[in-house]
């Protein structure tokens, strides 16, 4: 017992002295525990993502291995290279882009879809490098980068009620969508479900969105014959089940089309804006910011960030982003990269669960899509009322991605109100060479007839 006492002791010290965590004012058994709140907090995203593009002819367990293993490397890269209590995960905003505007609406092949996501993340690594990606985030106007939030936010809201029936199509009538069947189970259980989401965030309840999704397919499994158990533990392979494998799938040369680049610029737009928010709100929360409000090892974060986008294109992962969630942990107690490790060995194991993704139906995911869109809407409060241009070009920018279900046509209507609306007001001086060069890049690959609409 002794020499396994002083192994133990000295480990502890070991991580004491790699992550800083005496230094940061935590603990051990703090930051393990940070860790598996982060991990209940955004386990949701690699049921709900499988669910989504297996919905458009992916392979669902490969999806979930390939989604669990960019999540573990991720998290594993940020926690023991950049030492910071963030975690990675496929992201839900982007991969129902992907999944449902990409594949689905505009017809592109999975090979190509998986292309995009690894161009993404290969330009990422390339601006966040050059400083490139420092130069779009000072000159895209705040209110169209609020606006792109929002309106990817009403995307999600959009697919999951259209997928359980709560929107349905109306091709007779003059408007295309109705309210479908309130009183059919899934829409029921949908409702029911984004109900006890909110009752439990409000209560501050750590992992409600697993929560409400396990309940949901616990009762589709008593009372759906569409739901089925297919056993607990299966060995992971990225070679697939059921369509076939997507490791090494990708169509590098095909994504680089001109029809297809537009998208890569929403996928790389958005990324940006997010990893960087996200960064922002998580550093403030954890008091990781140096002297100069800059957030410590942000440039790690990034490169990790867009090098784990660059992998999911290659193993067949949506893109990857850092979560949100890691907020849930940094609320636990979590200061170091002993948080993100912790989760990072988690999804490690969760390779060997990916059974259970078939036991979850649209209508258990569809309540946590619907509440990190309406999470989302949140930026509203962020514009700037007392600019009424940049405010309603933001409001364009989010309205337009909902009704074209195409990210870049919100951006580039955005833009354009925007430019315009400053010209015709007189305000020229509110308009820098970088926001009229994107504007033009954008407005070009329309006129062109690049673009995707």
């Amino acid at each position: 017992m002794q020499p396994l006492a002083r192994r133990l002791t000295t480990l502890r010290k070991q991580l004491d002295r790699h992550f800083s965590i005496t230094q940061a004012g935590s603990s051990l058994s703090r930051e393990i525990m940070a860790g598996f709140t982060t991990f209940l907090a955004m386990v949701y995203s690699i049921i709900i993502i499988p669910d989504m593009f297996s919905s458009v002819g992916f392979d669902r367990q490969a999806v979930f291995i390939a989604s669990c293993l960019v999540a573990a490397l991720g998290s594993l890269a940020i926690g023991l290279w950049a030492k910071l209590p963030l975690v990675i995960g496929g992201a839900i905003s982007l991969s129902a882009f992907t999944a449902f505007n990409l594949v689905l609406d505009r017809g592109m092949s999975i090979p190509v879809v998986l292309g995009a996501i690894f161009w993404m993340g290969a330009l990422f690594s390339l601006i966040t490098q050059t400083g490139i990606r420092q130069w779009l985030f000072n000159h895209l106007p705040k209110g169209i980068a609020q606006g792109t939030g929002m309106g990817i936010g009403l995307f999600l809201l959009f697919i999951a009620a259209s997928r359980v029936g709560l929107i349905v199509a109306d091709p007779g009538a003059e408007l295309p969508l109705k309210l479908g069947q309130l009183a059919a189970f899934p829409a029921l259980m949908t409702l029911g479900g984004l109900a006890a989401i909110l009752g439990l965030a409000q209560r501050r309840v750590n992992g409600s969105m697993l929560i409400v999704m396990v309940t949901l397919s616990l009762l589709g499994l008593l009372w759906d014959p569409e739901v089925t158990f297919r056993g607990w533990v299966a060995w992971p392979t990225l070679s697939g089940s059921e369509q076939g494998g997507l490791l090494g799938k990708l169509d590098i040369w095909g994504a680089l089309s001109p029809t297809v680049l537009p998208s890569v610029l929403a996928l790389i737009l958005t990324a940006i804006f997010d990893v960087t928010g996200t960064l922002q709100a998580v550093a403030k929360e954890a008091d990781l910011l140096d002297g100069d409000s800059q957030v410590v090892n942000a440039d790690r974060v990034f490169m990790i960030d867009s090098v784990s986008s660059l992998l999911a294109g290659i193993v067949g992962a949506p893109p990857a982003a850092v979560y949100i969630e890691s907020v849930a942990g940094v609320a636990a107690g979590g200061r170091t990269g002993l948080t993100a490790t912790v989760v990072g060995f988690l999804f490690l194991l969760m390779l060997f669960l990916s059974p259970l993704s078939y036991l979850v139906p649209n209508y258990a995911t569809a309540p946590s899509l619907m509440y990190v869109g309406l999470l989302m809407l949140g930026n509203v409060t962020q514009l700037d009322v007392n600019d009424k241009i940049e405010m309603l070009s933001g409001l364009v920018c989010a309205v337009f991605i909902m009704l074209s279900c195409n990210v870049v046509t919100g951006i580039t209507l955005g833009f354009g109100c925007l430019v315009v609306g400053r010209l015709v007001a007189g305000e020229s001086e509110n308009l820098n060479s970088g926001t009229l060069l994107i504007a033009g890049l954008l407005w070009l690959f329309y006129l062109g007839g690049w673009a995707i609409a």
